[in-house]
């Protein structure tokens, strides 16, 4: 489709997704979220991307649901909302699924849906001067973008509870230290550690990242024997992959591997 609510573009095996409404801090109207899904599955689905990364246009990251849209479309709400979501949870779920690692790129604000975007990603970092605020209860809603999965995941169910009913606001450091996101950098430097992320992911073993990310996720349902079984099952599976036969020639021959991520 023609992207105008985001830009889309693929570089050395990363696919660029920006959500670039600028003026509107890259808030998320009915058009974005159908772009951004249809991005995350073009991304998905391209045999050339290895690593998926996501950004804001501007100086936001994204500020979360389109109010002006909601409030243009108040007689049918609940009808957008759930036309929405349904876009909003598949590209969740295509990223969260996908074999490829993402990366959250939070430029700036993060709010509302916004977060759900970054929480969704597998890695998130953040410029120092970030600010990330669940915003739901301000509007007298609850979470969605599958806000309330990976939240409690990541910073337990307490302060889970504090950032979603006291709509309270944590800068980019907070952040790091409570598992919200992986690391913050400054400002200028932003782009750049982004970019050294995104290269080692994309240069590395796309398939058993792919597994690592489907194991882990499964940890969170599974007994101790069933997660072990499933181990088995995919480590063996994986060694069958041309990725380990060259990680294991490369070992021996004392040099780096030099992975292709396919089968």
């Amino acid at each position: 489709m023609e992207f105008r609510s985001i830009l889309y573009a693929v570089e050395d095996r990363v696919a660029k997704i920006t959500l670039n409404r600028p003026q509107a801090y890259n808030a998320l109207d009915m058009r974005t979220f159908r772009e951004f899904f249809e991005a995350v599955s073009e991304a998905d689905a391209d045999e050339g991307v290895r690593v998926i990364t996501i950004t804001g246009a501007g100086k936001a990251f994204c500020a979360g649901g389109d109010i002006a849209e909601f409030a243009a479309e108040l007689d049918r709400s609940s009808r957008l909302l759930k036309r929405m979501t349904l876009l909003a949870h598949g590209a969740m779920s295509r990223l969260s699924r996908s074999r490829k690692p993402s990366l959250a790129i939070v430029n700036g604000v993060a709010a509302g849906g916004g977060i759900g975007i970054a929480l969704g990603a597998d890695l998130a970092v953040a410029a120092e001067s970030a600010k990330f605020h669940l915003a739901y209860s301000g509007l007298g809603v609850s979470p969605d973008n599958s806000t309330s999965f990976f939240l409690p995941r990541l910073v337990g169910l307490r302060r889970a509870m504090e950032l979603v009913l006291l709509n309270r606001v944590l800068s980019a450091q907070e952040a790091v230290a409570w598992g919200l996101i992986n690391r913050a950098a400054p400002d200028d430097d932003l782009e750049a550690e982004a970019a050294g992320i995104a290269a080692r992911l994309a240069a590395g073993p796309t398939l058993a990242y792919g597994a690592a990310k489907r194991l882990l996720h499964q940890s969170f349902s599974n007994t101790l024997e069933s997660q072990m079984e499933y181990e088995a099952q995919s480590i063996a599976a994986l060694s069958e992959t041309p990725d380990f036969r060259e990680a294991v020639t490369a070992f021996g021959e004392k040099r780096k591997p030099a992975f292709k991520g396919v089968r």
